[in-house]
């Protein structure tokens, strides 16, 4: 990441090489497909070793720059590996999308039913993965002379939000964890923001959510009179990687539909 090109759209992603946890299902698929889509060069890490195979080889086949290099982002020897397998093949990395979350395989259930077991992983994945994918790619962009890192947050981290405390209480860590890490890498180049989803209609949370559950959700609290769709997220994922947020950092983008509002 350098200044503003007076001869490259501050918008453009060409070419640039971006990893995309998560990236081969759920909202991520749709981050990582649009990505490939605009130019960029795509690193899909998701845990999911078959979706993340096929992925690759659709979008490779559509005339795309994208590998697969499955991963679980909880454990460190694998991001490193992921870091690793970037530089590998494309020899630099210019940004990452920290999208990878246990949400819709969690129970929508009272606090106190939460069993410890179960929030204990969905800290190591939720948390700990972006902190770890985070630490794997810090020191290539150091060197390279910056990069962007975008966490994926939540609107809950706003509004609350009930059911799901873990998941919760997960992305208000990353939220905080945004800030606090956008003042210790500014001065290595490095650009740390979040973007904050709002309920999406992805394929993983109408696979997961009752009929009851999706009849019942509040629609009335947000400005736009529809649903949101993950290419709803794109635009506000791609700007935060792009030269046009240069100057941006430690921010968290709420995308939500105008439902919370800070």
């Amino acid at each position: 990441m350098a200044e503003i090109s007076p001869t490259r759209p501050s918008l453009d992603v060409t070419d640039r090489v971006v990893i995309v946890t998560g990236g081969a299902t759920g909202i991520g698929k749709i981050y990582a497909t649009r990505l490939a889509e605009a130019g960029a060069r795509v690193v899909l890490a998701d845990i999911v070793d078959d979706a993340n195979r096929q992925l690759a080889d659709e979008l490779t086949a559509a005339g795309h720059q994208v590998i697969a290099q499955t991963t679980d982002v909880s454990e460190q020897a694998q991001t490193e590996a992921l870091a690793q397998a970037t530089l590998d093949k494309w020899g630099r990395i210019d940004g990452l999308v920290n999208n990878a979350s246990l949400m819709a395989v969690l129970g929508r259930k009272p606090w106190f039913e939460i069993p410890a077991d179960e929030w204990d992983r969905v800290m190591q994945v939720n948390t700990k993965g972006v902190f770890l994918c985070c630490l794997a790619v810090y020191p290539h962009m150091k060197a390279q002379g910056g990069g962007k890192i975008v966490n994926i947050a939540s609107s809950r981290v706003f509004e609350g939000g009930k059911w799901r405390l873990h998941y919760s209480a997960s992305k208000g860590a990353v939220w905080v964890l945004t800030r606090a890490l956008a003042r210790e890498v500014g001065e290595d180049n490095i650009c740390v923001n979040a973007v904050a989803p709002g309920f999406t209609l992805s394929e993983t949370q109408v696979a997961t959510s009752t009929n009851e559950h999706m009849a019942n959700r509040q629609q009335s609290d947000k400005c736009f009179n529809r649903d949101q769709i993950p290419d709803d997220l794109v635009g506000a994922v791609m700007f935060l990687l792009s030269d046009a947020s240069n100057y941006i950092t430690g921010q968290t983008i709420n995308v939500d539909g105008g439902r919370s509002m800070h």
